[in-house]
């Protein structure tokens, strides 16, 4: 695998992941009553963007490892997967 390739598949894990781990822990300014004058009230009192980049990074390390071993140490292909759609052909 190209060191392009592999950078592209990251950041294609990293961002699906990202989505994934944005509504974690989110409240919003009326759940927290703490209401910011001029501001929309179910906008996040508090987004801890910092710790969910870190966790997505984490995260998508993780799941590009598991991705690199199935495919580059032993391996398996697109081929390799099990026909899901039954053949009607018969």
């Amino acid at each position: 695998m190209q060191l392009l390739s592999a950078f592209a598949i990251f950041f294609i894990i990293w961002w699906t992941v990202l989505f994934t781990v944005l509504p974690i822990g989110v409240r919003s300014q009326q759940e927290a009553d703490d209401v910011t004058l001029g501001t929309e009230r179910g906008a996040p009192a508090r987004s801890k963007m910092g710790f969910k980049l870190a966790l997505t990074t984490a995260i998508a390390s993780l799941v590009f490892a598991v991705f690199y071993y199935l495919t580059i140490v032993l391996g398996y292909g697109v081929a390799d997967l099990p026909e899901i759609v039954p053949k009607f052909d018969q």
